[in-house]
């Protein structure tokens, strides 16, 4: 696997975590939101210091992710189980919350479950904490570039949709007989006007531009 420096943004997320059917419960797994407790479960709540320790279905409810989700963090090592009831249920403690919320920030900035798995790896195998924590800050050190240069262009992509609405706005005024030919040969806009490329796309490719010129 390559270095997390040097991996290109991951758009799609975790397979394998679909949210279950209404109605359908795969065998061992409940439904987030099924509000169920199994009743050798709440004597075993509470860990050290007396702190509640929480159920799979608490953890999916409070970051809004399937119960199903949270086991594949678990299975793909990014999340551990604090503990386990009698009945061999997972208990797991407030940390667990704030790592899944993290797993779910890196996803928003592009980072695919193997690149989260080599941050950990990265951080745990470190010979020190100043060294893994200065790991952890290369890593975002590069996503904050890339994060800015996307801002950029998502930027410039803004300014030419509001471009190419105001441009759109006055085509009401066309002709309702007009063929879509005719918009290649617009008589409505000031000829001085450049079609801007979101609408001139549209028709590029067909051979005809306005003007009658190719582009």
């Amino acid at each position: 696997m390559r270095s997390v420096r040097h991996l290109p943004l991951a758009r799609g997320y975790e397979r394998g975590v679909l949210p279950l059917p209404d109605g359908v419960r795969a065998r061992g797994v409940q439904r987030a939101d099924a509000g169920l407790v199994p009743p050798d479960l709440d004597e075993d709540r509470d860990g050290q210091g007396g702190e509640r320790l929480l159920q799979v279905g608490d953890i999916a409810r409070a970051v809004g992710k399937t119960v199903r989700a949270i086991h594949h963090y678990e299975e793909v090592g990014l999340l551990r189980p604090h503990a386990r009831s009698k009945g061999r249920y997972r208990l797991y403690d407030r940390a667990a919350v704030t790592r899944v919320r993290w797993i779910g920030k890196l996803h928003d900035l592009g980072l695919s479950l193997a690149q989260i798995q080599e941050i950990v790896a990265l951080w745990e195998s470190a010979p020190s904490a100043p060294e893994a924590m200065a790991r952890i800050r290369s890593i975002y050190l590069q996503q904050l570039e890339e994060t800015r240069a996307q801002i950029t262009r998502l930027s410039s992509l803004e300014r030419e949709l509001v471009a190419s609405i105001d441009y759109l706005d006055t085509c009401d005024t066309c002709d309702p007989e007009e063929l879509v030919a005719a918009c290649t040969d617009c008589s409505v806009h000031d000829r001085t006007q450049a079609e801007p490329e979101l609408v001139a796309g549209i028709h590029g490719g067909n051979g005809h531009s306005r003007g009658g010129a190719d582009r």
